[in-house]
């Protein structure tokens, strides 16, 4: 595995060793976690609210029908 990783190290263009290239790996990894664990809790919010949600759109789409 090191050897790949230092091929894709050699070859990308601002990550000139293993370190960075790893950091920078591990740094998208996390920051697509957190995307994801955010994305859940605003489902979960939208699944608990869903009828509000849909009495407002109604009310909504009502109101601009009378205009």
């Amino acid at each position: 595995m090191l050897l790949r990783i230092d091929r894709v190290a050699g070859n990308r263009q601002g990550a000139t060793n293993r370190s960075r290239l790893i950091r920078e790996a591990v740094r998208e990894y996390l920051s697509r976690i957190e995307r994801v664990s955010e994305e859940e809790r605003e489902r979960e919010i939208f699944r608990k609210h869903k009828a509000q949600l849909a009495r407002e759109a109604a009310a909504l789409v009502k109101e601009q029908a009378r205009l």
